[in-house]
C-alpha cells in the first residue's frame, strides 16, 4: 500500500487543539503544544495503534518521560479501555526524527486477498485509523485525499491562522510562481508532428490522479451543502457574519461535498470565486477532487483563462494532472472560440509529461474540425493509429462532421464504409450527421438511399429518432413539404409522430407564409388525436401576425382557451408584434397593460416589441413610458434599444426628454454605453446647444464611459461649424493623446471644416499629428479638393507637391479637379502649369480637359503656350497631327 508523508507547521497544531484516537477526540492538545513539543518540531500524520505507542512516541521524540504525567497523559488514561481489542493490522511503522521535522509514515495494512476480503472489515480498519493531519482535520473512513508518493511532501499555500480582513469572498488568488507565461504558450510549436502522441509509446499506462470516491449517494442533498449554497446566494448582501458562518461550515465539508457545492452553483463566476475563497481559508485544503470539479465546471463556460489558472495552481502545488484536466482546458478554449489556444494545450501537456488518452485525442480532433483544419485532423488520426491509440466511433463521427461542414459528403460516406475495417462500426449518429447535411441541401433521393444502406449494410433500423431527425432538419431549413412527406411515412411505418414533429412542420410553413398548409396540418393533428399544444398554436399565431391577418390570430387565441390550452408569453408577444406591424401599437400597449388580468407575464422581448412599435409611429412619450414600466418589472432595455429611442427623441427636438430618459436608465443601472452618449451629444450639436454637448462630454469621464473617436468627431464637427477652431484643435490633440486613431470620417470632418474657413496652416499642423497616429493615403488629396471647392486655389496649388508624390489615378483625379477649378475661375494659364507638373511626374492629363485649356489660352492670346501643351500629347502619340 502507498504510504503517506505529510509535514505540517506546529502553529497549525496549536490553533486546532484536537487529537483523535480511534475516532474519538482527546482534549489537552494545547497543553501538549505548550509544555511538551519544542517549537522546532512539527507533528505530521502521526498514527498510533495503542496507548503505549503514543507514550513511546513522546518518550523517544519529545523528551517526555513515561513516569511524568500531564493533562494529555491523563486524558489517555481516561480512554484506557480502548487499548484492548486493537486490530493487529495496525502498526506504528516508522518514525524518522531530524533537527527540524518529525515525520511518520502512515499506517499500513497487512497483505490480504482483495477478492475474499469483506467490505465491513475494511471499513472497520478505516474507521479505527487516526492521525494528526497537516491542518488538524479528521478524515473519516479513508486515507487522505492529498496522498503522494513515499518520501515526498505536500506543499500548499501558507495559511494565516489569524483572520484575513482584506480577503473578501469573491477575490481570486493570483498565481504567478512557477507559472507558464502566455507568451511561452503562444510561442509553442503547433506543427503537424503532434509530439504529444510520442508519450503514448513510452507510457505503459496513462497516469491518472487517483480521486477518492465517497460513499454518500447524493452529496447535493447534504444539509451542509444546501446551507453553504444558500449563503453563497446571499452574496449581494455579504457581511463578515455570513462569511464567518460559511467558514465554519466549510471545515465540516468533505471534498466531494465541496465539489457538489461548486457544481450546483448556476453562476460559474460565483463558483470560481467560492473555489478561491475556500482555498484561502485556514484549516482547510482543497482535495484533488475539488480541482477536477472546478475544471469540469469551467469546461462548460468560456472562462479559458480561469481554467488555465486552476491548472497552474495544481502544478504549483504538486498535484498530479491526468489527461482529463487538459481535456477540460481544451474544451474551455474551444467554447471561447480560441481554437489555436486549445491546440496549444497539447504542448503544455507534452511539457508536463502527461500521456494522452483517447478522450484527449477525440477532443483534439473536434477542435481541429471546428477550426476548419480537417486535413490536420486526418493527420492526427493517422498518428494516433501509428502509436497504438485505437480510434472509436466518437473519433470518426467528429471527422464525418468535418467532411460535411466543408461539403465533402462523398468522403464522409467513404469513412463510414471503412470504419468496420478499423474495428469500429458506425452508429446512427454517424449516419444522422450525413443525413442532416443531405437534408440541408434538399437531396432527398440520396437521403433515401442512405437510409436503405444503413439498414441493409449495417443493420441499423429506422426508428422514431431517425424520422424526427429528418423532420426537424428539413423543417429548420425551410423544406416543409419534404418534412411532411417523411412525417407521413413514419406514421405508415407504425411510428407515432408527437406534437414536436408536427409543430416543426407547422412552424416551417408559417415562416414561409403558407398559412393554408399550416392550417391543414393542424386539422390533421386533431383528426389523429394529437391535440396541439401552446407551441403549435404560438407558431400559427405568429404566422398570421407576420402576414397581417390579425383577426384570424385573435380568433385562434380564443380557440386556445376553448381547447384548454393557455397562451403563454410567446403567444402574446407574437400577437403584439403583429399589431405593431400594422401600425396598431396603441392596442398592443393596452393588451400589454392588461397582462395581469389575463394571467400572463410579459418578458423583455414583449416590452421591446411594443416600444419599437410606438417609436416607429412617433409616439415617443408612450414608448418612454413602456421602458419605465419595463424597468419597474425588472427588465432592462439593451443599449441598442436605448439608442434608438434617444435618436428618435432628438430627431423630434425633444432633447430634454432624451436626456431625462438616459439619466433614468442610468439610475436604474441599465447598460448605457458610449454610443448612447454620442447619440445624445449629436442631438444637442444638431440643434446648436454646444454647451450641453460639452457638459455631456464631461459627464462621460465622470461616469467612466470613455469617449471614442466618433464622439470626438461629432464634437469637432460642431465646433468647427461655428468657427470655434481653438476648442476643436484642443479636442483633436486630446483625442490623439488618449491613443485614439482618427478614422476616415474624422479626416473628412477636420479637412472640411478647416478648409471651409481657409485655415490651411492650422490644418496642415493637425494633419501631421494625425497621420503619425493613423496614416491615410488620400489625406492631402482631400485637402486640395476641398480648397478647390471653397475657391482657395492658391493654397491648393501650393499643396500640389504633396499630392504628386506617386503616379496613381487618385492623384491624377485631384490634379484634374484643380485644373477644372482654375479653368472655371478664368485662369487657364494656371491649369497649364498643373498639366506641366503632371507630365513631369509621368502622369498624363485628360486630353479633353487639356483641349479646353488650349482653346482658352488661344482665346486669351497665349497661342505659343497652347501649342506647347498639345505638342506634349503629340510627342507621346496620344494625338494625331490632323486632329490639331
Amino acid at each position: 500500500m502507498q504510504k503517506t508523508v505529510v509535514t505540517a507547521r506546529s502553529s497549525e497544531l496549536f490553533y486546532h487543539p484536537n487529537i483523535y484516537i480511534y475516532g474519538k477526540r482527546i482534549d489537552g492538545t494545547e497543553h501538549l503544544k505548550r509544555n511538551i513539543l519544542p517549537s522546532k518540531y512539527h507533528v505530521s500524520n502521526a498514527c498510533f495503534s495503542s496507548k503505549s505507542s503514543i507514550n513511546s512516541y513522546l518518550n523517544n521524540h519529545v523528551g517526555y518521560q513515561s513516569g511524568e504525567k500531564s493533562n494529555f497523559g491523563a486524558a489517555l488514561d481516561s480512554y484506557g479501555e480502548l487499548s484492548s481489542g486493537i486490530p493487529k493490522s495496525h502498526s506504528f511503522s516508522q518514525v524518522n526524527s531530524s533537527e527540524d521535522t518529525i515525520t511518520s509514515h502512515a499506517v499500513s495494512y497487512q497483505n490480504y486477498d482483495h477478492k475474499t476480503s469483506l467490505k465491513p472489515v475494511l471499513d472497520q480498519q478505516l474507521d479505527e485509523r487516526c492521525y494528526f493531519d497537516d491542518i488538524g482535520k479528521w478524515h473519516e473512513g479513508g486515507a487522505r485525499e492529498d496522498s503522494v508518493d513515499e518520501g515526498s511532501t505536500i506543499s500548499g499555500p501558507s495559511r494565516n491562522p489569524s483572520p484575513i480582513i482584506g480577503n473578501q469572498f469573491g477575490e481570486r488568488e493570483e498565481t504567478s510562481d512557477g507559472e507558464e507565461s502566455d507568451e511561452e504558450i503562444d510561442e509553442a510549436d503547433d506543427d503537424d508532428n503532434f509530439g504529444i502522441l510520442d508519450l503514448f509509446e513510452y507510457a505503459r499506462t496513462p497516469t491518472e490522479q487517483t480521486r477518492k470516491t465517497e460513499e454518500d449517494e447524493d452529496p447535493y442533498k447534504h444539509p451542509l451543502v444546501r446551507e453553504i449554497c444558500r449563503l453563497i446566494n446571499l452574496h449581494h448582501m455579504w457581511n463578515p457574519k455570513l462569511e464567518g458562518d460559511m467558514r465554519h461550515l466549510l471545515r465540516g465539508l468533505k471534498s466531494h461535498q465541496v465539489s457538489a457545492v461548486i457544481r450546483s452553483l448556476s453562476d460559474k463566476r460565483i463558483a470560481l470565486n467560492f473555489f478561491y475563497w475556500a482555498d484561502r481559508q485556514w484549516r482547510y485544503r482543497h482535495g484533488v477532487e475539488v480541482y477536477y470539479a472546478m475544471l469540469e465546471v469551467l469546461s462548460k463556460t468560456k472562462f479559458c483563462q480561469d481554467a488555465k489558472r486552476v491548472l497552474r495552481l495544481m502544478a504549483r502545488r504538486g498535484i498530479d494532472r491526468g489527461p482529463e484536466v487538459y481535456r477540460y482546458l481544451m474544451i474551455s478554449y474551444s467554447r471561447a472560440g480560441k481554437l489555436r489556444g486549445a491546440l496549444r494545450v497539447l504542448n503544455i501537456m507534452q511539457k508536463a509529461g502527461c500521456c494522452p488518452d483517447l478522450s484527449v485525442c477525440n477532443t483534439t480532433i473536434h477542435v481541429l474540425v471546428m477550426a476548419n483544419r480537417l486535413e490536420k485532423a486526418l493527420k492526427f488520426l493517422d498518428r494516433m493509429e501509428r502509436v497504438g491509440i485505437c480510434p472509436d466511433v466518437i473519433t470518426f463521427n467528429c471527422l464525418i462532421k468535418g467532411f460535411c461542414d466543408v461539403h465533402r459528403v462523398e468522403e464522409a460516406m467513404e469513412m463510414i464504409e471503412c470504419m468496420p475495417n478499423k474495428g469500429c462500426s458506425p452508429d446512427k449518429i454517424s449516419f444522422y450527421t450525413v443525413l442532416g447535411f443531405l437534408c440541408k441541401e434538399k437531396r432527398i433521393r440520396e437521403v433515401k438511399e442512405l437510409l436503405e444502406k444503413m439498414e441493409k449494410d449495417h443493420n441499423l433500423l429506422r426508428d422514431q429518432v431517425t424520422y424526427n431527425t429528418l423532420i426537424h432538419v428539413l423543417s429548420k431549413h425551410g423544406h416543409a413539404d419534404e418534412a411532411l412527406v417523411f412525417l407521413r411515412e413514419s406514421e405508415e411505418c407504425g411510428f407515432r409522430v408527437d406534437k414536436v414533429g408536427y409543430s416543426a412542420v407547422i412552424h416551417s410553413f408559417c415562416q414561409e407564409g403558407r398559412m393554408k398548409e399550416a392550417q391543414e396540418v393542424v386539422n390533421e393533428m386533431f383528426k389523429k388525436g394529437c391535440i396541439p399544444d401552446v407551441v403549435t398554436y404560438s407558431a400559427v399565431i405568429d404566422g398570421f401576425s407576420r402576414t397581417g391577418k390579425i383577426d384570424q390570430a385573435k380568433k385562434l387565441l380564443q380557440q386556445m382557451y376553448k381547447h384548454g390550452c393557455k397562451p403563454n408569453t410567446v403567444t402574446y408577444t407574437a400577437l403584439l408584434n403583429g399589431l405593431c406591424r400594422i401600425g396598431n401599437s396603441q392596442e398592443a400597449m393596452e393588451m400589454l397593460s392588461a397582462s395581469e388580468e389575463n394571467w400572463w407575464t410579459p418578458n423583455a422581448i414583449t416590452y421591446s416589441v411594443v416600444m419599437h412599435g410606438l417609436r416607429k409611429e412617433g409616439k415617443l412619450v408612450e414608448a418612454c413610458n413602456v421602458v419605465s414600466s419595463m424597468l419597474k418589472h425588472g427588465f432592462y432595455p439593451t443599449p441598442t434599444e436605448i439608442n434608438l429611442l434617444i435618436h428618435a427623441l432628438c430627431r423630434e427636438g425633444k432633447l430634454g426628454d432624451a436626456k431625462d430618459f438616459m439619466e433614468e436608465c442610468m439610475r436604474k443601472r441599465c447598460r448605457v454605453n458610449v454610443f448612447n452618449f454620442t447619440t445624445l451629444i449629436h442631438g444637442f450639436c444638431q440643434h446648436g446647444d454646444l454647451e450641453a454637448a460639452l457638459s455631456l462630454l464631461d459627464d462621460m469621464y465622470l461616469t467612466n464611459r470613455r469617449p471614442d473617436v466618433v464622439t470626438y468627431t461629432t464634437m469637432i464637427d460642431a465646433l468647427g461649424k461655428i468657427g470655434r477652431f481653438e476648442e476643436a484643435t484642443g479636442l483633436i490633440n486630446k483625442m490623439l493623446n488618449k491613443g485614439l486613431a482618427p478614422t476616415p470620417v474624422t479626416y473628412r470632418t477636420v479637412i472640411h471644416r478647416f478648409c471651409e474657413c481657409g485655415k490651411v496652416e492650422e490644418l496642415l499642423n493637425l494633419l501631421e499629428k494625425m497621420l503619425q497616429r493613423q496614416p491615410l493615403r488620400t489625406a492631402y488629396n482631400q485637402v486640395v479638393e476641398k480648397l478647390c471647392r471653397f475657391d482657395h486655389l492658391e493654397e491648393a496649388y501650393k499643396l500640389l507637391h504633396k499630392v504628386l508624390r506617386t503616379t496613381s489615378k487618385i492623384d491624377a483625379d485631384t490634379c484634374h479637379v484643380l485644373m477644372e477649378s482654375f479653368l472655371g475661375n478664368g485662369q487657364p494659364l494656371s491649369s497649364y502649369k498643373v498639366a506641366c507638373r503632371m507630365f513631369k511626374r509621368n502622369l498624363i492629363p485628360d486630353v479633353k480637359l487639356c483641349t479646353r485649356v488650349s482653346e482658352r489660352l488661344t482665346c486669351e492670346g497665349n497661342v505659343v503656350v497652347a501649342k506647347k501643351l498639345m505638342t506634349r500629347f503629340l510627342e507621346r502619340g496620344l494625338l494625331s497631327p490632323s486632329s490639331m
